[in-house]
């Protein structure tokens, strides 16, 4: 009998205990969703124009681009690393993605193009990470700046231009009464859900995340996961570049893409992933993701000035950090 006893109270220990990691990663994944929802309330109170159809429509469409490049920075983050490059890869994708339009009956070339350009880039960080050993914050501040260099290069430093650029459908365009932009984010996210979650893949990034050395010593071939997770956020910021570019039917060098790399960061640290790696979900970065895109349009709506608009999204970022460093702290109790 005492034996059965303590197989049940093992048995009730590790259930309890299992569902204690449910509802953390539950809280994780819905933690900031009464915080989106608060913030439509309130700018719905003080401009009366949020929740029109028209306004929503705007809002996802703001977050896409931002929900796409977060997709691959949640992917490096859970490494435990950091890309600070991907603006400048949008900007160069989004140049690219331009001029391979402007080709004759070649238009459409310019999707494949922007996104080899991305991934490109991205295994170039990749690379620096994996196989040279730069920390991750200094070899992607590195790229930001080069790569930055390399756009306004591509574009001779002017805005290029095509009025008749053929995929001006995804930046403009719907599929079943839902923008092409949010399709695709969706998807986007959709896909990265698929790798972080239903993968061996996956679980080797969230491994080499939560302890890189444990995760080496086990056979996890680190190497292939930074090169992996740094592709991948370049590949995104590819795909980002060509919906920009759709949008606007140009490109720009110097100013396509500018502080994204920070929305990105902030719309995967608000939605519950740990700068120190290892623990997120790209379903609390979705989330994340919105919360940028709903301060910056009700801050329109509401009249606060651009300058303004600058201060609270940094002080976004710093208490998304700030309750990163919290949600740290609870989990090293628990």
């Amino acid at each position: 009998m005492s034996q059965e006893s303590s197989s049940a109270a093992a048995i009730n220990e590790k259930a309890a205990a299992n569902r204690q990691i449910l509802i953390q990663q539950i809280i994780r994944t819905v933690g900031m969703l009464p915080i989106l929802i608060l913030l439509g309330i309130g700018f719905q109170l003080m401009s009366g124009r949020f929740f029109s159809p028209q306004n929503l429509s705007i809002v996802t469409q703001q977050a896409s681009i931002n929900t796409v490049l977060a997709c691959g920075m949640t992917a490096v983050i859970l490494t435990g690393g950091i890309d600070l490059s991907v603006g400048s890869i949008l900007a160069a994708s989004a140049m690219v993605a331009v001029i391979g339009s402007l080709i004759p009956d070649m238009g459409m070339i310019g999707i494949p193009l922007a996104l080899f350009a991305g991934l490109v880039f991205g295994l170039i960080n990749g690379s620096l990470v994996a196989f040279i050993g730069l920390p991750p914050f200094i070899s992607t501040l590195g790229s930001l700046t080069a790569v930055r260099g390399v756009a306004r290069l591509f574009g001779n430093d002017t805005t290029v231009f095509n009025s008749q650029l053929p995929f001006a459908f995804i930046g403009n365009g719907y599929i079943f009464g839902i923008p092409w932009l949010v399709m695709i984010a969706f998807l986007s996210v959709l896909v990265t859900w698929i790798i972080l979650r239903r993968t061996v893949l996956g679980v080797h990034i969230y491994a080499t995340g939560g302890n890189e050395s444990a995760a080496r010593l086990s056979g996890i071939k680190v190497w292939a996961v930074f090169l992996f997770v740094y592709g991948f956020s370049g590949l995104m910021a590819g795909l980002g570049g060509v919906m920009s570019a759709a949008r606007l039917f140009a490109a720009n060098g110097t100013q396509l893409g500018q502080s994204y790399e920070l929305d990105a960061i902030a719309a995967v640290i608000l939605g519950g992933t740990s700068f120190t790696g290892g623990v997120g979900s790209i379903w609390g970065t979705l989330i994340g993701a919105l919360i940028i895109a709903v301060l910056s349009n009700g801050l329109v709506l509401v009249g606060v000035s651009d300058i303004w608009q600058y201060i609270i999204k940094g002080l976004v970022i710093i208490i998304a950090v700030a309750l990163d460093r919290v949600r740290s702290q609870g989990g090293a109790r628990t």
